[in-house]
């Protein structure tokens, strides 16, 4: 079990830091983090974004208090890494930074994604994030359940205990799950402490609320995915936009001066003092408008008209 924290950082003044801060295993970070899916493009385009406007994209968000950056080896385009550009970006790192990582799914070099991998085959995973990244131990590792964006079901426990081995063996700092159904987060418990569950949860998305409270009960960060996502155009690989609520986000985002996507970010971060968001983007300018809505006050009567929308 995690030791938890929600309060301010006293430390630090910002912007990031405005959300409070949560224990990551051993570590501590700004609940308001990075997520790296989107930083070359949106997935599956012809031609990823400039290389420097990624790097410029990174740079940034350390400057503005992030030190949870979530990435992955799959993450790539036939020209562009994102652990790779993380690494351009952000060596030497802070000492502050927590990368946290995911291995189970890949790709082949043509970009479509290859069969799950065997608990035999993790540990190649684990050190093509570590070469990628230029580290000699990744600070989180999820186990990335399953081969699509939805759950699965299937017996855990094979895969988990390889990823134990690999943090007995010093390659692993510590263990999350992803894309898990609430029975498997048990059975990963019954093998070995997890830090955090990520999965596919939103304003609109609420079939997790459960696993979501377990969590918090637990003193396991719940990293949501696609929880802005939903409602953008082409942000989900192979989805629609979600636009269930669009009005109601309209106006509570109109009443703070917002925009709809800080709106639903905040609310995010409003469903649990243990809930870590990581939302993506390519531009410096968007960053800046994620990060802003760390300290976005909803009130009382705004998460009433939020979450009577599912």
């Amino acid at each position: 079990m995690t030791t938890t924290t929600s309060t301010p950082s006293t430390t630090t003044t910002a912007p990031a830091a405005a959300a409070g801060t949560w224990r990551l295993g051993d570590r501590t970070v700004n609940r308001l983090g990075f997520g790296a899916m989107r930083l070359m493009g949106t997935f599956g385009a012809a031609t990823p974004r400039p290389r420097e406007d990624a790097i410029a994209v990174l740079r940034r968000a350390v400057e503005l208090g992030v030190n949870h950056v979530d990435t992955a080896a799959f993450y790539f385009f036939p020209t562009r890494s994102a652990n790779e550009l993380i690494g351009a970006a952000l060596q030497p790192y802070a000492d502050d930074l927590v990368i946290t990582t995911k291995i189970g799914a890949s790709q082949s070099r043509d970009g479509a994604f290859e069969p799950y991998a065997r608990p035999d085959q993790l540990r190649g995973q684990v050190e093509e994030n570590i070469r990628q990244l230029g580290l000699d131990q990744l600070d989180v590792v999820n186990l990335r359940w399953g081969t699509g964006l939805t759950t699965e079901p299937g017996s855990v426990a094979e895969h988990v205990g390889a990823l134990a081995e690999l943090r007995d063996a010093g390659l692993v700092r510590n263990i999350g799950v992803s894309n898990v159904l609430p029975e498997q987060l048990d059975e990963a418990l019954s093998i070995a402490p997890i830090v955090c569950v990520q999965n596919r949860y939103g304003l609109t998305e609420r079939t997790d609320d459960g696993l979501l409270a377990r969590c918090g009960e637990l003193g396991i960060a719940f990293v949501p995915f696609f929880s802005m996502g939903a409602a953008v155009p082409g942000a989900v690989p192979g989805g629609t936009a979600d636009e269930t609520g669009a009005e109601q986000v309209a106006d509570v985002a109109a009443r703070h001066g917002a925009t709809p996507t800080q709106v639903r970010l905040a609310w995010t971060l409003h469903r649990g003092p243990h809930v870590l968001a990581i939302p993506g983007t390519g531009d410096v300018a968007h960053l800046e408008q994620n990060v802003a809505a760390a300290g976005l006050p909803l009130t009382d009567d705004d998460l009433a008209v939020l979450d009577a929308i599912a």
